[in-house]
């Protein structure tokens, strides 16, 4: 048992069993035993690898899409470039690289990286190699000003409630014990207004899940695009509306039993992206489009076509395995969506339909 195994059965002991956002939460931003906290997980050599890591060609569209929603906007200076959860820099460094030939668009934007990491703060210091950064801990310590944001798997990492449905109600699932372990348990059934408009769509024994946090940050992005105009890009995976179970935890790149090893895995869940697109009113929000189609749309085929000429052998199958991966409905093409956020009487971001 892990020593926040250990933490976690004493605090269940004492209070009571805990609900899943809480038990996420603290698996993954304890502060001396926390996932994110003490270690970098990404890569090769960590537990996951997310898209930037498989090619520089995902960073440099979707900073290229962003710099022309910038364009479309009439290039308001200066303007705030965000990265939230930023992992080790490298999104930002291929789109800070693709806009660098962009008139203007460097020497008008503030560059701001929302990590509350310490250990992940020195890795993207040395990825970037620039002075020009301003680190943050919370969204609302951004300056009110045009926004320009891309928040690639940020957030599925986000402390999810459950509730499966009852016969005219919802059982909360909670982290409680059984014995020595870790287990998933249920509530009490309770009316839950807020979940009043799932009953149409659920029967009893569904699981819906919602994720307060997503939704309190969404609406603070969608707030300061609405107020001082700008763009946001959600890439995540997840689907429309949530239903079902997917609460799931990773370490060595391998799915692991998420009650298992508090703070030793990744733990997440998918994103609703209704509910980010509802709560980020009064921005408008573009239609939800998958991943592979996104990157197609951008011109990915013709860029790994030029990146290919100057590759051979290994090399040349690694580029091209990567391409599959981002693009392919088999791979990340469809599991992985694209939310894109804009001011209201702006053209949605290029490659998202309004």
């Amino acid at each position: 048992m892990t020593a926040l195994a250990e933490a976690l059965a004493a605090r269940i002991r004492a209070t009571g069993p805990m609900s899943l956002a809480e038990y996420m939460a603290t698996c993954l931003m304890d502060p001396f035993h926390g996932y994110y906290a003490t270690r970098d997980p990404f890569g090769a050599g960590g537990d996951f690898t997310t898209a930037p890591e498989i090619s520089q060609m995902f960073g440099e569209l979707l900073g290229l899409c962003l710099a022309q929603a910038w364009l479309d906007q009439g290039a308001p200076a200066p303007f705030t470039l965000v990265e939230p959860g930023p992992g080790r820099g490298t999104l930002m460094a291929d789109l800070l690289r693709a806009t660098r030939a962009v008139p203007g668009f460097h020497a008008a934007m503030r560059l701001h990286l929302i990590e509350t990491s310490p250990t992940l703060r020195k890795v993207q210091t040395a990825t970037l190699g620039r002075s020009e950064v301003t680190w943050c801990d919370r969204m609302e310590e951004l300056p009110e000003a045009p926004l320009f944001l891309v928040a690639n798997e940020f957030f599925d990492a986000l402390p999810v409630r459950q509730f499966q449905r009852g016969q005219s109600g919802w059982h909360e699932r909670v982290v409680g014990l059984a014995g020595d372990r870790l287990a998933l348990g249920l509530g009490p059934e309770t009316a839950l207004p807020a979940l009043d408009h799932r009953l149409a769509d659920t029967r009893p024994g569904d699981i819906v899940e919602t994720c307060a946090p997503g939704a309190a940050i969404a609406g603070q992005i969608g707030a300061r695009i609405a107020a001082h105009g700008g763009a946001a890009l959600i890439i995540d995976y997840g689907d429309w509306r949530s239903l079902g179970d997917t609460f799931q935890a990773v370490a060595g790149h391998a799915p692991t039993d998420p009650l298992a090893e508090p703070g030793a895995a990744d733990l997440t869940a998918h994103v609703d992206f209704e509910a980010l697109a509802h709560a980020s009113a009064p921005a408008a929000h573009a239609r939800l489009t998958p991943q592979g189609v996104f990157l197609d749309r951008l011109g990915i085929g013709p860029r790994a076509e030029a990146l290919a000429r100057g590759l051979s052998g290994a090399a040349l199958d690694s580029h091209l395995a990567a391409y599959r991966r981002l693009t392919d409905a088999q791979e990340m093409g469809t599991l992985f969506k694209v939310l894109g956020l804009y001011r209201p009487g702006t053209p949605p971001p290029p490659g998202l339909d309004p």
